[in-house]
């Protein structure tokens, strides 16, 4: 037993320093000087990192050994359907000022009043700081980067790996955008080669305007961090609010249901068309993930009109079957005359124009509301407004 236990500490130690060497500019870099002493100036700050608004308490001892209770059907057996994106459609803008594009997981192209905001931008093969190992894309890019319309603007949510990918930007380094990201996520851009002058670091509820369109980083409850744990919330996390001459749209980010929701709708709401993340979820580690009930309750708070479900259809980063988050918002959404949008990967929508529902996902089975209840804690007075029963 000792030798087996060496044998497999050294494949261990091999593993992690194969990990280190080839993923070392994956890694980022940390923040410092001018850019960390603003961050320490910021609210969220406390004790040399960023907090929640609301602590967090999960359980991720639970959470790892959900793998022996994961479905069979975390990952596709058969091709995902996906839609044709042709290029020559964003040469034309969208008859009602807003359109929204889907790429899978949480990667979108936004239309909006005359400007196009690429969010969250993850073109790779895998989210991973390694290019042979870790969560592999289910389908490839829908779209080639170089085909993709210029771009106002970029947001970036946080720096984990499925929605800040280090290839992803590189290959966009050089391009003629700003990228607006929460505080701290600047150092990784400028490593990897983006100009200091292409950057916006904004704290939660700080604005800045790009040719006209404004942009609120929005508070949420999630974490942050590259390194294996090390140095976690190091870099701020946040949604974004996108405010145009006519339209207003918000994008989550990674979050947990917390009070504040309800404060981002009153401030920068209604909006018409949010984009809330709904899947890779389990019951023990809630405070990182709404989960789809929640995230239709997100909606509502935020005072949205259409919801798209982001985070899912892409990776499988969780236990559940890879269809249950839709099927899940579907079902919360339709107690609470919630209107959502289901496009398939690749699909452009209006908002304001929605086509018929296609359900173009399998059947599947999956837990449901009544036997996984995905709750976030410190959330009762969340649940108790009159919001929810409206």
């Amino acid at each position: 037993m000792a030798r087996i236990a060496g044998w497999l500490g050294a494949l261990i130690a091999v593993f992690a320093a194969l990990a280190i060497a080839s993923g070392w500019r994956s890694f980022g870099k940390r923040p410092s000087g001018a850019r960390r002493a603003r961050m320490e100036r910021s609210p969220q700050w406390k004790d040399g990192k960023f907090v929640n608004p609301k602590p967090m308490e999960n359980d991720m001892l639970r959470a790892l050994l959900g793998i022996f209770r994961a479905s069979p059907f975390t990952t596709p057996t058969a091709p995902v359907p996906t839609a044709t994106v042709d290029p020559t459609l964003f040469q034309n803008p969208p008859a009602t000022g807003l359109r929204v594009t889907w790429f899978g997981h949480s990667s979108f192209l936004v239309e909006i009043d005359g400007h196009r905001v690429l969010v969250d931008p993850v073109w790779s093969p895998r989210i991973s700081p390694m290019s042979w190992s870790g969560p592999k894309r289910w389908y490839g890019p829908l779209i080639a980067l170089g085909d993709l319309p210029p771009a106002d603007a970029v947001v970036i949510s946080h720096d984990h790996y499925d929605h800040l990918d280090y290839p992803t930007i590189v290959a966009m380094k050089d391009w003629n955008t700003t990228f607006v990201v929460p505080l701290g996520i600047g150092s990784h851009l400028e490593y990897w080669g983006v100009p200091a002058g292409h950057i916006v670091e904004l704290d939660w509820w700080e604005h800045a305007s790009v040719k006209g369109l404004e942009f609120v980083v929005t508070p949420a409850r999630h974490i942050s961090g590259r390194t294996f744990g090390i140095g976690d919330a190091g870099t701020l996390w946040g949604g974004f609010a996108m405010i145009g001459r006519e339209h207003r749209v918000y994008y989550s980010g990674d979050t947990g249901l917390f009070p504040g929701m309800t404060e981002i709708g009153d401030r920068l709401g209604p909006f018409d068309v949010t984009m809330i993340e709904s899947g890779e979820y389990g019951r023990w580690w809630s405070d990182w993930h709404l989960g789809p009930e929640q995230a239709v309750r997100a909606h509502q708070l935020v005072r949205g009109k259409v919801l798209i479900p982001a985070h899912w259809g892409l990776f499988t980063l969780a236990y559940h079957a890879w269809t249950e988050p839709i099927d899940r918002v579907l079902a919360a959404a339709s107690k609470v005359g919630v209107t959502v949008a289901a496009p398939k990967p690749g699909q452009s929508i209006e908002p304001q124009a929605l086509p018929p529902p296609d359900h173009w996902w399998p059947p599947l089975p999956g837990n449901t509301a009544e036997n996984d209840a995905i709750v976030s804690s410190h959330t009762a007075v969340v649940w108790d407004s009159p919001v929810g029963r409206r």
